[in-house]
C-alpha cells in the first residue's frame, strides 16, 4: 500500500504508478493499493487497468472521502433525524 497526501491541484501520474508497481514486484507482492488525496491522471488509470501481472487498486481523494464517510472514519455526526412510523402490530394485538 502507498498513500500520498497532496493538494487538489496535484495529479498523480503514470511514473508514480510505474514506480509503485516496481516496488511491488521488488517485494514479491501481487496486489497493491495506491491512495491519494488528489487524483490520478488518465494515463495512470489506464496503466493500472492494464497491469495484468499485478492487481492495482487506485483510490483518489473523492473515493477516499466516500469511504471515510461510509465507514465513519474521521467524521462526526452533524445532525440526527428521528423518523417514526406507525407500528401496525401495536394496534392489531388486541381488541
Amino acid at each position: 500500500m502507498q498513500a500520498k497526501r497532496y493538494g487538489a491541484d496535484v495529479v498523480v501520474g503514470i511514473k508514480d504508478i510505474q514506480a509503485f508497481v516496481g516496488a511491488l514486484v521488488g517485494h514479491g507482492a501481487s496486489k497493491g493499493v495506491f491512495v491519494t488525496t488528489s487524483h490520478f491522471s488518465n494515463q495512470a488509470q489506464d496503466f493500472a487497468r492494464r497491469a495484468t501481472h499485478e492487481r492495482l487498486i487506485l483510490i483518489d481523494g473523492e473515493e477516499l472521502t466516500r469511504l471515510l464517510v461510509r465507514y465513519g472514519i474521521g467524521v462526526r455526526t452533524a445532525r440526527t433525524i428521528d423518523l417514526r412510523r406507525i407500528d401496525e402490530n401495536y394496534f392489531e394485538s388486541g381488541s
